[in-house]
């Protein structure tokens, strides 16, 4: 329920904020094709027209040469790769990784019919508890390998995104300026510890959202039912992370990188760097 998260997480709400990306796109070729060169071969991947602020900020970095030489440093088979963290770059054998960026964060951009399918590059980011608003990390990002998931298990699939698209509904409403003084209200209770007082004010806020969107009702394409049930990916994440681009070529590669040994943080025993241009 929407109460019961916005309550948890209220702590975090007024100091998380987005710093939006300075670096800009060149906006001279918008091709959106990319090629990820890494030691078991290439993957080209093609950026997303839906997801314009991901699509531009990638290509900024990619311009500036910032991801030569990181790490792919997370691997889990059957799950994703993951890189982008510039700390890689000068790591040290066993050391933790996945908390560098380039200080930035970028605001999500869910787009329905952009679905976490096998091969597609999503952003990472932090956890809902100090993210709520699932802002991106400003570099890291991963690739979906996943595997092959049941009609059965996309059916419960949706009722979890459409949980999400209700709770992220009601942080803009609890937020909204209008919803100022009881925003206060929940803020000032909560700082005493009244529980009470903070559920009071917080269902104010619930019964606005039941009034405002009394159902939410998303459901998967036949075309992406397809690809879940046949291809695979990891659908338990739509609608948390944002998905900006896909792989064309290479998947065979991406197979390869998720056998590779890994450590208890799921760090490549050995380093697996990427270098990543634009086409």
């Amino acid at each position: 329920r929407f109460l019961f998260i916005l309550i948890g997480s209220l702590v975090f709400l007024n100091s998380c904020h987005l710093v939006s990306n300075k670096n800009g796109s060149s906006g001279k070729d918008d091709s959106g094709l990319y090629l990820i060169e890494t030691s078991f071969g290439q993957m080209k991947i093609k950026l997303y027209d839906q997801t314009p602020l991901h699509k531009a900020n990638f290509d900024s970095l990619v311009s500036a040469k910032y991801y030569d030489g990181m790490l792919f440093h997370r691997i889990i088979k059957g799950f994703m790769v993951q890189g982008g963290d510039p700390d890689s770059k000068t790591a040290t054998a066993g050391q933790a990784l996945g908390t560098g960026g380039p200080g930035y964060t970028i605001p999500a951009e869910f787009v329905d019919s952009l679905i976490h399918k096998k091969g597609v590059l999503a952003a990472a980011r932090q956890g809902d508890q100090a993210n709520p608003t699932k802002a991106s990390s400003g570099s890291q990002f991963y690739v979906v390998q996943g595997k092959t998931v049941s009609p059965e298990e996309l059916s419960q699939m949706e009722k979890m995104i459409n949980n999400t698209k209700r709770q992220q509904l009601g942080y803009a409403l609890f937020n909204a300026p209008e919803n100022k003084e009881i925003k206060d209200q929940v803020v000032y209770h909560q700082s005493l510890r009244n529980a009470d007082s903070v559920s009071h004010y917080a269902s104010k806020i619930e019964a606005m959202l039941n009034d405002t969107f009394p159902t939410v009702e998303f459901s998967y394409s036949e075309k992406a039912k397809l690809a879940y049930t046949s291809v695979g990916g990891t659908p338990q994440l739509d609608g948390s992370y944002t998905v900006f681009g896909e792989i064309t070529e290479g998947l065979n590669v991406l197979d390869s990188i998720a056998k590779v040994s890994v450590d208890p943080r799921n760090r490549p025993e050995e380093d697996l760097k990427m270098t990543i241009k634009k086409l």
